[in-house]
This record gives C-alpha cells, structure tokens and sequence, in this order.
C-alpha cells in the first residue's frame, strides 16, 4: 500500500501554524459550531498555501494522493487542515484520478467530518463529478445513502446534484428527496430546499409541479426550493 507524502502533510501544519491567527480562530470555531479548533486562517490565506504546497510536492499517484489526504484529515488537530486535505483531494493536477475508487475516501470524510462545511464540498464538488462520470455505479449508491441511518450521507444523496443543471437526473433527485421528505433533521430539509432551488433555475416547471404534488415537504423546504420560482 502507498504511504503519506509526510513532507507534505508536515509542511501543511507548518504553514498553517504560521499562518495562525489566535483571536481569528476564536470566531471562526464559535460560527462554525465546532468542537475542533481552529487556527484562525481564512480561505483566500489558505488558497495562496495550498497552491505553494501542490507546486511544491507532487504526488507520483492516486494512491499516494488518498495516503496523504486521509493522514492530513485523520490527525487534523485543527480544522483548516482538514479543508486542505479537501482540496488536496480536486487538485487540478490530479484531475484524471477521479474516479470511483476515491468514493470510499469521500465517505469517509463525509461520515466523520459530521458537518455542513465539510459534507457540501464534498457532495457537490467530489460526489457529484463522479455521478456525471459514471452513473450507472454512482446512482444505485446514492439512492442506498438517502435511506442510510446517518444524516450526512442522506444530505449528501439530497444535494450531490446541486450545479448539475441539465445534466441532473430528476429520478434520483425526486428518490432522494421523498426518502427524506419526512426527516426533521434541519440540515436535510435545508438541503431539499437548495436541491429544489437549484434545480429551478433549469427547470422551474419541474420544481413547481414537484412542490404542488408533495404537501408532506416541510415549510423550510418549500419556502427554500420556492425563492425564484
């Protein structure tokens, strides 16, 4: 098995140390809700530092890629490292390892990341290529995690076709959503309502006709997936 490029991970922490803002972080962990700590640098800073760690240490393949990424997300002590390792996982330059091996490793993220900041990247920006990619293995799956005790896959299942467009498949979609239609989790009748709104913007016909048709969808969900139609 491949192991973690170390350099890597090591000067990830390293440059998120120095890049540290104490009285930053406070904020950033209290709006966040999280139990992790924070090191108090904010996107554009951590943009700059990745692009510098990337140019810097180029990963030989996929399988050093997903060492790496999961060394970085398991022993994140702060939560900008775990941001890193996402974004480690779209490098443009690994673009052409995409695939559906990477979906245990999202999986993984989706289910101990456990909150909105995480599990909506990875639904829309990880979960969603692959779908495009490969329906005929990435469908049947997100069908199975919109029925799954844990609630962020079951978000995931909901919003993994957000900037879909045309290219949405309103099987799945209305699937994913009815499975949840009744859940009074706040992140998934949130979700349903910016699948919905999303999805207006292609189709509002659909979405109108899909609303009408499901008086049992919460007000949250209604309200959210009703904005621009």
């Amino acid at each position: 098995m491949a192991t973690a490029d170390m350099p890597l991970v090591t000067a990830a922490r390293t440059g998120l140390a120095d890049l540290a803002d104490p009285v930053r972080a406070v904020g950033m962990q209290k709006y966040m809700k999280s139990t992790m700590p924070y090191r108090g640098v904010p996107s554009p800073e951590r943009t700059v530092l990745s692009k510098q760690l990337f140019r810097d240490h180029v990963l030989p393949d996929v399988d050093t890629l997903v060492a790496t990424a999961l060394e970085l997300w398991r022993g994140a002590k702060f939560r900008e490292e775990r941001y890193l390792a996402i974004t480690l996982t779209g490098e443009k330059a690994y673009t052409s390892w995409q695939s559906t091996s990477l979906l245990p490793m999202y999986e993984e993220m989706i289910v101990t990341g456990a909150w909105w900041d995480y599990v909506d990247e990875l639904a829309i920006r990880r979960i969603r290529p692959l779908l495009r990619a490969d329906p005929v293995q990435l469908t049947p799956i997100m069908r199975s995690w919109s029925t799954n005790p844990d609630p962020w896959r079951r978000r995931t299942s909901v919003i993994c076709q957000v900037t879909a467009k045309t290219a949405a498949n309103t099987t799945l979609l209305s699937h994913c959503i009815e499975a949840n239609i009744n859940n009074p989790d706040f992140f998934l009748r949130k979700g349903i309502g910016w699948a919905l709104r999303d999805y207006s913007k292609v189709d509002a016909t659909w979405v109108r006709e899909f609303i009408r048709t499901h008086p049992s969808l919460s007000p949250l969900s209604r309200r959210e997936g009703s904005k621009y139609i």
